[in-house]
């Protein structure tokens, strides 16, 4: 395996000029400070350069290396930084990303974004599950993507895996199975206007007892709703099924 292999699935044909790049310097800048307001990790993916465009400074997620040697080291970053099996699952789901890609008509291609959690190897060792999420960004004149827009984030979720495609605007979600080898059709997870006042308390910080007198219901009400959100979002905790809605943006 090396880094040419997660680049084989796109046909790239008419690279992009020195004036199609000055042209997105205002996109850099906008990208530059968007990543300033988040705690996330913020990268844009260059197809052409099979590279790095842009990478935000984030230690946990760059595993202690600078934001300038991450783009320096490109894809190779992920070759040094994430379990052997993972890398394997990671080029598995590019490929499978591009192919589903391939099929979407092409004035819907920038609705539609991915997701899926792996490992990343910190300098002490340890493992931490992350979560990347990418959207096409701009496109080539044959409508292939050039620029992607990528952003990491602690994952909910205890396990690698966990690919996800959807679309703007839309209720259905594609689940890619790792073993079967293709994708599901499934319905976006829904919660109750009860579930999203619990969750939205949550996050303020709010104890049980707390959100049990703000929402005048009893102790072991919010208890049986909180068992019924984790339940759907398939979490093992609160503060996992608020990281889960969050980046989900089911709330």
């Amino acid at each position: 395996m090396n880094v040419s292999d997660f680049f084989k699935p796109l046909i790239l044909s008419k690279p992009p000029s020195d004036l199609d790049y000055s042209k997105i310097e205002l996109l850099l800048e906008a990208v530059d400070a968007f990543s300033r307001t988040t705690n996330h990790c913020v990268y844009i993916i260059d197809y052409y350069k099979k590279g790095f465009l842009y990478v935000s400074d984030n230690p946990i997620f760059l595993c202690g290396n600078t934001p300038q040697s991450v783009m320096n080291s490109g894809y190779l970053f992920y070759f040094n930084n994430v379990p052997q099996n993972e890398l394997e699952m990671l080029l598995k789901i590019n490929h499978a990303g591009f192919e589903f890609y391939s099929s979407i008509p092409v004035n819907e291609r920038k609705n539609y974004s991915i997701s899926y959690d792996f490992h990343l190897i910190q300098k002490s060792k340890k493992l931490v599950l992350v979560n990347h999420h990418l959207t096409p960004l701009v496109l080539d004149k044959d409508a292939n993507i050039w620029l992607a827009l990528c952003v990491v984030s602690l994952s909910s979720k205890s396990k690698a895996g966990n690919v996800k495609i959807t679309k703007k605007g839309s209720s259905e979600v594609f689940e890619y199975d790792l073993i079967q080898n293709n994708w599901v059709k499934r319905n976006r997870i829904e919660i109750t206007p009860k579930e999203k006042e619990i969750l939205t308390l949550s996050i303020r910080g709010f104890s049980i007892k707390a959100i049990a007198d703000e929402l005048k219901i009893k102790i072991v009400t919010v208890k049986f709703h909180r068992k019924n959100i984790l339940k759907k979002l398939d979490v093992k905790n609160i503060s996992e099924a608020v990281s889960y809605v969050v980046n989900n943006k089911i709330l």
